[in-house]
C-alpha cells in the first residue's frame, strides 16, 4: 500500500508541478478582445475621451514648458493618451489589420497637429519668446541624440508588456511618465510661433523617434508573447502579415537613428570644444584681473562672457591662445563686462 502525496506535508515543500516554468506572458482569446477594445478606440465614448484628455494634457504641457515647470510637464504626459493609438498602431501591424491601422495613425497624426496647434497658440498669449536659449524645458526637446532613442525602445517595451499582462498595467504611468510625447508637440508650437523652426525640427524629431520606437518595439513583443497566433486560434479575423511590413517597420527606426547619431556626434564634439577653451580663457583674464562668467557652445561659435575692471583686456590674445590649443577654426563671441558688484543699502530715515 502506497501513501498518497499530500502538498501540506511538512518539509517536503510544494509539488514540482505546482513551481510555473519561466516562459513568455500567455495570452488567450479574451486577452485579445480585451486589447482591441482598449486600443481601438472604435466606440464614440472612448474616441471623445481621447479628445478631451489629449487638449487637456496639450494645454498643461504648454503651460508646463512656458512656466519652466518640470512638475506641470510630468502632469501633462501622465494625462495624455496618445500612447492608445500608437500601441494600436503597433497590435494593428500584428494582426494585419489595414483599415484600423489606418484609423490609428489618423488619431496620431491628427493628434500630433491638435498638440502643436495648442502651442502655437499659447505663445501668442506669452510676451517674449520661448525658446531654448532661455527656457531649459525647451532646451531639453530641441537636441534629440541616440540615448533617447534607446530609452523610448525600453519604454515602448514596457508598455506592450503591460498591456499582455494585465496584471502590471500599474506600471503605465510610468510608462507615460518615462516616454515624451505631448511635451515634444507643444514645444513644436511655441518655437514656431516663436521663429525658431530649427528648434522645431529638433522637437519633431524627438517626438517622431519615440513614436517609431514604441510600435517597433511593442510590435516585436506582441508577436513573441504569440498575439497573432492566438487571434487566428481564436478565429480572428486576420490578414497576412508579410516581412515587407516587419522591414518597414525596422527600417523608420533606422532612419530616426541616423539624425540621432549625427546630432549625438555634434554634441560630443561641442562639449570637447568646450572643455577645451575653458581652460584657455580662464588663464587669459586671470592674467588681466578679469574672471570668466560662462563658456558655452552655441549656435555654432563658442561664447565666452567675462567679467572684471577697467580697461578690458586684448580680446586677440586670447584668439590666439584658442587657436594654439587646437579651436583655430572654431568662431568665437566674446563678452566683456566692464565693472563689478556693489551694495546699495536703504537710506536711513
Amino acid at each position: 500500500m502506497t501513501d498518497e502525496p499530500t502538498g501540506d506535508t511538512a518539509g517536503t515543500g510544494p509539488p514540482v508541478s505546482a513551481v510555473p516554468p519561466v516562459s513568455a506572458p500567455r495570452v488567450v482569446g479574451a486577452d485579445i478582445d480585451r486589447m482591441t477594445e482598449r486600443l481601438f478606440l472604435r466606440e464614440a465614448r472612448a474616441r471623445s475621451a481621447f479628445w478631451v484628455l489629449l487638449l487637456l494634457a496639450a494645454v498643461i504641457a504648454a503651460a508646463g514648458v512656458v512656466a519652466d515647470s518640470v512638475a506641470t510637464v510630468i502632469g501633462a504626459m501622465i494625462v495624455a493618451p496618445l500612447m492608445t493609438p500608437i500601441l494600436g498602431t503597433a497590435l494593428a501591424v500584428v494582426l494585419s489589420d489595414r483599415r484600423q491601422l489606418m484609423t490609428s495613425v489618423g488619431f496620431v497624426l491628427a493628434g500630433a497637429l491638435a498638440v502643436v496647434a495648442v502651442g502655437c497658440l499659447l505663445g501668442l498669449a506669452v510676451d517674449g519668446p520661448v525658446v531654448a536659449e532661455t527656457n531649459d524645458q525647451v532646451a531639453g526637446r530641441v537636441s534629440p541624440k541616440l540615448i533617447d532613442l534607446i530609452s523610448a525602445l525600453a519604454t515602448g517595451g514596457v508598455g506592450a508588456f503591460a498591456l499582455v499582462r494585465s496584471d502590471v498595467s500599474d506600471a503605465l504611468p510610468g510608462v507615460a511618465i518615462a516616454i515624451s510625447l505631448v511635451p515634444p508637440l507643444a514645444v513644436v508650437g511655441l518655437t514656431l510661433e516663436s521663429g525658431e523652426p530649427g528648434q522645431s525640427l529638433g522637437a519633431l524629431l524627438l517626438f517622431g523617434t519615440n513614436v517609431t520606437a514604441i510600435i517597433a518595439t511593442a510590435t516585436g513583443l506582441l508577436l513573441a508573447c504569440r498575439v497573432r497566433a492566438v487571434a487566428l486560434d481564436a478565429g480572428r479575423d486576420v490578414g497576412r502579415l508579410s516581412a515587407r511590413t516587419l522591414v518597414v517597420v525596422a527600417g523608420l527606426v533606422v532612419l530616426v537613428a541616423i539624425p540621432l547619431g549625427v546630432g549625438s556626434y555634434h554634441v560630443i564634439t561641442e562639449q570637447r570644444m568646450t572643455i577645451a577653451a575653458r581652460p584657455v580663457a580662464e588663464r587669459w583674464a586671470a592674467a588681466e584681473g578679469w574672471d570668466v562668467a560662462g563658456v558655452a557652445y552655441v549656435q555654432g561659435r563658442l561664447q565666452i562672457a567675462a567679467v572684471g575692471p577697467a580697461p578690458t583686456p586684448d580680446p586677440d590674445s586670447l584668439r590666439a591662445e584658442l587657436s594654439e590649443a587646437g579651436l583655430a577654426g572654431v568662431p568665437v563671441r566674446l563678452s566683456l563686462v566692464v565693472g563689478g558688484t556693489q551694495d546699495l543699502p536703504a537710506p536711513a530715515d
